[in-house]
């Protein structure tokens, strides 16, 4: 491996990804995209940035472990059981693959993100 391999993660510059969730689990005004930066061969490693807008997300299970670092904005993870986490700029969270609950974007906001998918 060189230097090559040594990728910048810039905000909004990448792959454009939307991702897809099921029907009927993101609230009607619900946005995101992720703008990805590197993935492995398999695609089950990737990161880059994320933008989000106010919405409500309802989440089954998680597919992937990711790690966010929110640049600036208010995201919150609300729990099965009511538990509630709320994330803006500056701070660092993890969310592990199966996590079930809601996302909520409460404020225009950016991540940079990295998650693999299997464990």
């Amino acid at each position: 491996m060189s230097i090559e391999n040594v990728t910048q993660i810039h905000l909004g510059i990448g792959n454009l990804v939307r991702p897809q969730w099921p029907a009927g689990t993101a609230s009607e005004n619900w946005y995101e995209a992720e703008y990805r930066s590197f993935t492995n061969q398999s695609g089950s490693l990737f990161g880059g940035s994320w933008i989000g807008e106010p919405g409500e997300l309802v989440l089954e299970s998680y597919p992937y472990n990711e790690i966010c670092v929110m640049v600036f904005g208010h995201v919150a993870l609300v729990d099965a059981q009511g538990g509630r986490k709320d994330f803006r700029g500056g701070d660092s969270f993890f969310v592990p693959k199966g996590f079930s609950g809601l996302w909520l974007t409460l404020q225009p906001s950016t991540k940079i993100f990295i998650a693999v998918e299997n464990d």
